[in-house]
């Protein structure tokens, strides 16, 4: 079998072992790099997941041409009904990444790299390996010198709760919104739990936030408002 038999083979519009194969490898392989990048962010989304995520797409390929390839003669079959699922379908996986937690929204980076890195997996299935590998390139880009460059920029604002526990009833709240206005801190949101059985109070603020935010000085300062203060919290979810 010569090299340029299989060349022929891997290039073939119609499908076939060597093809499939060359294609599933081609298709994990790009989708591992990807799910590299997102382990390195500590995404629960990580290589395996990506590979498999874009192997499944490119065989889903492979059988939306091989059903009407073989048993259609490709006159009245469309190559692309069942990949056209793989649009829709992928969503719901991408919905699984995202983490909702009371105000406190993550993974949508991850979910649309699911979604892109399915897409990846039909360009492999089609035979554009040279669009899929060039997709690959340029979703890592997005992620990593991106990613840098809005930190350069100050543009990584994030979503957190500032929890404060008091042991008394408090209801002035204006003096911590001075402070949070003080260090660029934007407050979204304020839930409040007064405990009846006890005399605490649990503020809870949600706010929008650079990454160089001093929370340490803030922190500091937080406590000075009141002699009751019991602890300060920086959470991601809401104390009902």
């Amino acid at each position: 079998m010569t090299v340029s038999y299989l060349l022929d083979l891997i290039n073939s519009t119609e499908v076939n072992i060597v093809g499939a194969v060359f294609k599933l490898v081609l298709s994990g392989l790009l989708g591992a790099m990807i799910g590299i990048e997102r382990k390195h962010k500590g995404q629960r989304a990580g290589m395996r997941t990506i590979a498999l995520i874009s192997m499944g797409a490119t065989l889903a390929m492979l059988v939306s041409i091989y059903i009407p390839q073989v048993y259609m003669g490709l006159k009245n079959g469309d190559p692309g009904r069942i990949a056209a699922q793989v649009v829709s379908g992928i969503g719901f996986l991408g919905a699984g990444a995202i983490i909702q937690s009371k105000g406190s929204v993550r993974g949508l980076t991850t979910a649309a790299v699911i979604w892109i890195t399915a897409m990846v997996g039909l360009a492999v299935g089609s035979g554009m390996y040279l669009v899929a590998s060039l997709t690959t390139v340029m979703i890592l880009i997005v992620l990593t010198i991106l990613d840098k460059y809005e930190k350069q920029l100050r543009m990584n604002w994030e979503s957190k709760i500032i929890r404060i526990k008091l042991g008394a009833e408090q209801a002035e709240i204006n003096p911590y919104n001075v402070l949070f206005d003080k260090y660029g801190v934007h407050v979204s949101d304020t839930y409040i739990r007064y405990e009846y059985t006890q005399p605490t109070t649990t503020l809870n603020f949600m706010i929008r936030t650079k990454g160089d935010t001093d929370f340490i000085k803030l922190f500091e300062e937080i406590r000075g408002v009141s002699d009751k203060t019991v602890s300060i919290t920086l959470t991601d979810e809401v104390n009902n």
